[in-house]
């Protein structure tokens, strides 16, 4: 079995263009705009849409792989990377990690943080944004639960509306388990979630200072000189200057470098002053 060229980039052509539907609720609510109830669940359907075509293609490729003599975790791999850009494992990736957030956060546990280490929270804007998002949500489900008539119909909307409120708890979860992290020897960890991770090096540090600003904006902003605004709830509080430009990774893949970082810090004079201590 072959699968013919414009197959693949049928496939790969899907894939891209549902990705801004997919990344709407990880982009609206940490920048303080609330998407219509309705988003996730369409979200939702395209993707379900486009994992059944890539199903499809990923089975052709592999049995023709196999065809050839290769053995199976090659033919596998193979077809994964023919098919599936890396933004887009990049993305699952981010999901699987959030959902797994779900139980750490019932344990009330976190991520990455040791004894000995500052653990500062950055939910504080969003929650209540978050939370009103969650119940519109849930009274959409209820509603077409009444409305709708066709019972296949009824049980996909469901499936896709249940989806929809567990990815935006699991967002929200990841973010709560997985804090900034100032760390015992002085170096500092800036996260969102499983989307975005930024370590500092101790020795990397010019000067940090508490500096409240509501720039406008994405979730991750990079200005031409080299800011970096980590935007929650339309807000920065602490300006972190660095000594050298450093490397960070973008959600989807991009490595870029950033000489001062913005972010958010519900508790910014603790994590400055943690910052300040000698290790």
């Amino acid at each position: 079995m072959s699968v013919r060229p414009r197959g693949v980039r049928a496939a790969r052509v899907a894939v891209a263009a549902v990705l801004p539907g997919e990344l709407t609720p990880a982009a609206c609510l940490p920048a303080g705009v609330r998407p219509p109830g309705w988003t996730p669940a369409v979200a939702e359907a395209l993707v379900l849409a486009v994992l059944l075509l890539e199903a499809w293609v990923l089975r052709s490729l592999y049995v023709a792989a196999r065809a050839r003599g290769t053995d199976r975790g090659a033919s596998l791999r193979a077809a994964v990377r023919e098919v599936v850009p890396v933004a887009v494992r990049r993305l699952v990736l981010h999901e699987l990690r959030a959902f797994a957030s779900l139980g750490r956060w019932v344990r009330r546990g976190t991520h990455g943080v040791r004894p000995g280490d500052l653990a500062a929270a950055y939910t504080g804007p969003q929650t209540a944004m978050m939370y009103g998002l969650l119940f519109v949500m849930v009274v959409e489900t209820v509603g077409l639960a009444f409305l709708v008539p066709w019972p296949v119909v009824h049980r996909a909307i469901l499936v896709l509306d249940l989806y929809g409120v567990l990815l935006v708890l699991a967002l929200h979860a990841a973010c709560v388990t997985r804090p900034h992290v100032v760390h015992s020897d002085g170096s500092l960890r800036i996260r969102y979630g499983a989307l975005f991770d930024f370590a500092v090096p101790q020795d990397a540090v010019a000067s940090v200072r508490v500096d409240r600003r509501y720039p406008e904006g994405r979730l991750i902003t990079l200005s031409e000189d080299g800011i970096l605004d980590l935007i929650v709830g339309s807000q920065t509080s602490v300006t972190l200057e660095l000594n050298r430009p450093l490397p960070f990774t973008r959600p989807l893949g991009t490595t870029e470098k950033a000489h001062t970082v913005r972010f958010h810090a519900d508790d910014p004079r603790a994590l400055v002053g943690a910052l300040r201590r000698p290790a």
